[in-house]
C-alpha cells in the first residue's frame, strides 16, 4: 500500500511538473535576457493589466511553431486582416494583373472633330486613378496617408490628383474629337457603387479618382480670427466649400470640420460648409472630404478636363440615368477613344500594405468577385468565397478566422495568432512572395511603421502590417483601444526566418494623447518584435503559453 501511494504521489508530481513547464517553462541561465523573460517585461506594464496578448512565432527554416502565448484565441486583427485580402488577391490575380480603364465612342466622328454619340469612361477598378504613379512606373505614397487626415504628419502624394483622367481626356482629343453632341458618361456597373468603407468612410466604387477624396490643406490666417486659408486639391465644380474657418489662438488646438452640412444642388454639384478653428502659428494640415458619389466625382472632372484639352462637351443632368447594359454593345476595339492601363497589380499591393489604405483593401472582394468570380450580385460576398477557397487549399484550419470586408473593420473580424502565423509561413512558400515581403511596412522606415522602434537593432529588419482599431469610451472620456496587431516576417540578427503574429486587445487609452495607440501600444508591439529579432529562444522545442 505504502509502494502504491508513493507512486500515485509520484505521478501527481509528474503531472504538475508537466502543466507547470507547457504554462510556465523554466528560464535557462539567461534568465533576465530570454526571449520569454522580455515578452513578460512588456505584457505586465500597469498600461496591459486589463488587456489580452495573443503571440505566436513560427521558424520558416524549421518549418515549426517555436513561441505562442494565447495562440489558439481569438483578437480582433484590425488593418493586419489586409495580409488575407492583399495576400489572395496578389497569387490569384497574378503580380502582373494590369486594370483596362477604357473610353469608349457609340458614334462616328464627323470631319469637323464632332461625335455624334457618347462619350463613355469605363471603370475597370483601379484604385489608382490619380497622382500615384511615377516617371519610374512604381506608385508613390506617404507614410501617413491623405485619407487618415488631421494630423500634421498626413500628406497627398506630390502631383496632378488628376493625372490619369487628364491623360484620358487628351487621348480622346488626339483621337480628333473636339465636339461632343451625346453624353460624358461614367460606366460604374463592375460591382455596385455607395457603401462606405468602415475605417475612413471613403465611398466603395469601381471608379476611383484620387481615392475618392478631396484634399483639403488648412493653413492659419495672418491673426486671430481671420479665416483661415485652404488650398483644394483637386479643385473642381463637382462641389464648393465655404470656408466658414477662423484662426484660433496659438498654442490651441485643431478644431476643424469637413462638412458640417452638405448640400446637393439641382445641377448634382456640392455646396459644403466648413466650419471650427485651426491655431496660429501652426503648420498647415491637410483634412479630407469624400466624395459621396464617386462615378459624379469622375464625370465632372473629365468633362472639366476634356475642356482643357479643346474638346466641348457639357455635363449631363443628374437625374438621366444611363441604360449601361444597352450601351455595352458599343464597348469594341474599334471604338476605343482612350485607354489607361495601370501599373502591375504588385504596386498596387504594395500601396495598400504599406499604408493601410482601407479605400483600396474594401474593394479588393469586390474586385475578385466582379473579374475572377464573374458574379452580378453579391459580388463582395464571391470574392470572400474566392479567398476562403485559396486558404482552404493552403491548408489552413479556417476555424480560426473571421472576417467580412477587405480592411479589418468589420464587427466580426477575428483571427488567432496561429492561423495568422501558419497564413504567413505559407504565403513564404507562394510565387509572388518577394513582393508580397516588399509591400509590407519596414520597422522604423517606412509606412505605418516608420515612426516605431526606429532606434532598435531590428528596424529595417522587420516587415510587417500594422492594425489599429479603437472605438470612444463615453464613460471614462477616453479611448478603448479594441485591437492592435503587428503581423509579417523578419530575419533575425542570428540569421533566423520567421514568420510572426503579435496582438493585443482592450487596451485603454487617454484622448489627451492622440498618438498614444502608436507611442504606447504600436512601440510595444514592436519592442516585442525586437526582442524576438535579437534574442535566442532559450529552448530548442516549443515556449508555449495557451490558457483558455
Amino acid at each position: 500500500m505504502r509502494r502504491s501511494n508513493r507512486s500515485v504521489v509520484q505521478c501527481v508530481i509528474w503531472i504538475f511538473a508537466l502543466l507547470a513547464f507547457f504554462a510556465c517553462p523554466s528560464i535557462t541561465a539567461a534568465q533576465g535576457d530570454s526571449l520569454d523573460a522580455k515578452i513578460s517585461q512588456i505584457t505586465s506594464r500597469p498600461e496591459f493589466r486589463h488587456s489580452s496578448f495573443g503571440i505566436e512565432v513560427y521558424s520558416l527554416d524549421q518549418n515549426k511553431v517555436v513561441y505562442a502565448l494565447n495562440a489558439q484565441q481569438f483578437f480582433t486583427p484590425a488593418s493586419t486582416t489586409k495580409l488575407f485580402t492583399e495576400g489572395t488577391a496578389l497569387e490569384l490575380l497574378g503580380a502582373d494583373y494590369r486594370f483596362h480603364t477604357k473610353v469608349y465612342r457609340t458614334g462616328p466622328i464627323d470631319s469637323d472633330g464632332t461625335l455624334n454619340g457618347d462619350l463613355i469612361l469605363v471603370a475597370s477598378g483601379d484604385p489608382d486613378l490619380s497622382g500615384r504613379i511615377r516617371p519610374d512606373r512604381t506608385l508613390a505614397f506617404e507614410n501617413e496617408d491623405h485619407a487618415y487626415d488631421g494630423s500634421p504628419d498626413t500628406k497627398a502624394v506630390p502631383g496632378d490628383p488628376l493625372f490619369v483622367i487628364r491623360q484620358l481626356a487628351s487621348q480622346v482629343a488626339s483621337h480628333g474629337i473636339k465636339r461632343v453632341i451625346g453624353r460624358i458618361l461614367v460606366d460604374a456597373t463592375l460591382f455596385p457603387e455607395g457603401d462606405r468603407e468602415l475605417g475612413t468612410d471613403v465611398v466603395i466604387s469601381p471608379i476611383c479618382v484620387n481615392d475618392n477624396i478631396i484634399d483639403l490643406t488648412v493653413s492659419a490666417g495672418d491673426a486671430q480670427g481671420a479665416p483661415v486659408k485652404i488650398n483644394i486639391s483637386p479643385f473642381t465644380s463637382y462641389v464648393t466649400f465655404d470656408n466658414q474657418i477662423t484662426t484660433g489662438p496659438t498654442g490651441s488646438k485643431p478644431d476643424v470640420n469637413v462638412g458640417t452640412t452638405d448640400t446637393v444642388n439641382a445641377d448634382g454639384s456640392h455646396y459644403v460648409t466648413l466650419t471650427g478653428t485651426f491655431p496660429l502659428g501652426e503648420p498647415p494640415i491637410l483634412y479630407k472630404y469624400a466624395v459621396p458619389q464617386p462615378s459624379r466625382f469622375a464625370q465632372v472632372t473629365f468633362i472639366e478636363a476634356l475642356r482643357q484639352d479643346g474638346v466641348a462637351a457639357n455635363i449631363p443632368d443628374p437625374n438621366a440615368p444611363a441604360d449601361f447594359k444597352a450601351l455595352s454593345a458599343f464597348y469594341t476595339a474599334e471604338n476605343i477613344a482612350a485607354e489607361h492601363v495601370s501599373l502591375p497589380f504588385s504596386e498596387e499591393v504594395k500601396v495598400t500594405l504599406k499604408v493601410s489604405q482601407n479605400l483600396h483593401a474594401s474593394m479588393t472582394p469586390y474586385i475578385l468577385g466582379a473579374v475572377l468570380g464573374h458574379a452580378a450580385k453579391d459580388i463582395d460576398q464571391a470574392g470572400f468565397n474566392l479567398e476562403h477557397d485559396f486558404l482552404a487549399k493552403a491548408g489552413l484550419d479556417l476555424s480560426g478566422a473571421s472576417q467580412a470586408d477587405g480592411a479589418g473593420g468589420a464587427q466580426s473580424a477575428f483571427f488567432t495568432p496561429d492561423f495568422v502565423a501558419h497564413y504567413l509561413a505559407f504565403m513564404s512558400r507562394q510565387k509572388d512572395f518577394s513582393l508580397f515581403e516588399k509591400a509590407l511596412p519596414v520597422l522604423g522606415r517606412d509606412g505605418t511603421l516608420w515612426r516605431i522602434e526606429v532606434n532598435s537593432p531590428a528596424a529595417g529588419h522587420v516587415m510587417a502590417k500594422t492594425g489599429t482599431f479603437g472605438a470612444y469610451d463615453a464613460l471614462n472620456k477616453d479611448l478603448m483601444l479594441t485591437g492592435k496587431g503587428l503581423a509579417g516576417y523578419m530575419i533575425t540578427a542570428d540569421g533566423r526566418h520567421l514568420a510572426f503574429a503579435l496582438y493585443v486587445n482592450r487596451v485603454p487609452l487617454s484622448l489627451s494623447d492622440p498618438n498614444a495607440a502608436d507611442t504606447v501600444v504600436g512601440e510595444a508591439l514592436g519592442q516585442i518584435a525586437s526582442a524576438i529579432y535579437s534574442l535566442k529562444i532559450t529552448k530548442a522545442e516549443t515556449i508555449s503559453h495557451d490558457f483558455h
